[in-house]
């Protein structure tokens, strides 16, 4: 499949005129074109215009978005030559040229939600497996929904096989392919630790959003979650989260590879 990452967005520059910039290259940073328009002609059939003369010999199969401004106006650009358009945080090559350009790349965040009740599940613990055994462990099984990357994989990552892979497991009783289902449809991007009061587990999820998977004031979780945060420095920052049923480890839900 060929993918190009795509950014759409307005620059002012030195000037009180706002310029929109297009950027485009593919996932290898191989390929790339750039084009610039005024406020004024910043719409769906300039961006049309442009895709077809970077596209003159080959137009994509898909396009990244990593910005939230940018994406309406690329979904509709795309739409006119039937391209499919995927909202993701992974355009890496898209991200190092904008920052080798000196444009910025931070999107802001959101304030963390609350999960809706009937999402909490039953009961939730932290977990480690193996990095040479964490793929073939869940990739072999009748998993409904399971996301493992190609490039999240621990071998290509260059993560030793006896690396332990922290992880997240939620216990979702008969809500748990429910929480699965929801899950890839906010598509997770990491679940992080946050210390506060009281402490937390926040997953960061689609273009911008956040949200609260579980709170905890008791100090032993605190501890276990200080050395789930501590294992990601060592794992490249590679994590999992897993969804089952209960802890027979029989059934499982839902399983994605984090970064």
């Amino acid at each position: 499949m060929f993918i190009w990452q795509v950014d759409f967005y307005r620059f002012s520059g030195n000037s009180t005129e706002i310029i929109w910039n297009l950027s485009i290259c593919d996932a290898n940073g191989d390929f790339r074109y750039k084009a610039s328009c005024p406020q004024s002609e910043a719409n769906s059939t300039w961006l049309t215009s442009q895709f077809k003369l970077a596209g003159n010999e080959r137009l994509p199969d898909k396009i990244q978005v990593f910005r939230p401004q940018s994406l309406s106006l690329v979904e509709l650009a795309a739409s006119h030559l039937n391209i499919s358009v995927e909202a993701t945080r992974r355009t890496d090559a898209l991200k190092l040229w904008l920052q080798a350009e000196k444009y910025a790349t931070t999107v802001e965040k959101l304030p963390p939600m609350p999960l809706p009740e009937k999402l909490w599940g039953e009961k939730w613990q932290f977990a480690t497996f193996p990095a040479g055994g964490i793929v073939d462990e869940f990739s072999d099984r009748l998993i409904p929904i399971l996301d493992i990357p190609d490039y999240l994989q621990p071998i290509n990552l260059g993560i030793a096989s006896t690396t332990a892979i922290p992880g997240v497991i939620i216990y979702g009783g008969r809500q748990s392919m429910q929480i699965a289902r929801w899950l890839k449809q906010v598509q997770p991007v990491s679940l992080n630790y946050i210390a506060g009061a009281p402490d937390g587990l926040i997953l960061e999820a689609g273009l911008a959003d956040r949200w609260v998977i579980a709170t905890f004031e008791d100090s032993e979780v605190t501890i276990a979650a200080k050395n789930y945060q501590s294992r990601q420095q060592q794992s490249h920052g590679l994590h999992f989260l897993l969804i089952q049923p209960d802890d027979s480890g029989m059934t499982y839900s839902g399983f994605w590879l984090l970064q």
